[in-house]
């Protein structure tokens, strides 16, 4: 991943302009600098409801705040391994 960041009115332009304009998102993606990949996934979620956008969004946050849950307590969970060996040993 490149780790570029696109605004949301940036995606919503660049799919209006394959699902509203009837261009082919390979060569907007090239006018447009990004992958086609990214151009199909733009288009993919412009195409649905206005609420679907929504819940997919707020399962992707959700999803984020879980995974950065886990990596704290598993690196939690680590250092209590660590410090009940070292216990144990003396």
């Amino acid at each position: 991943m490149s780790g570029k960041r696109y605004t949301e009115e940036f995606k919503a332009e660049a799919a209006r302009q394959v699902i509203d304009h009837g261009r082919p998102a390979r060569e907007v993606a090239d006018r447009l600098g990004v992958s086609v990949h990214s151009m199909y996934e733009w288009v993919r979620m412009h195409r649905k409801a206005p609420q679907e956008r929504h819940d997919d969004a707020a399962l992707a946050v959700e999803n984020r705040r879980l995974q950065a849950e886990l990596r704290r307590v598993t690196e939690e969970r680590d250092i209590l391994k660590k410090a009940a060996a070292h216990f144990a040993k003396g």
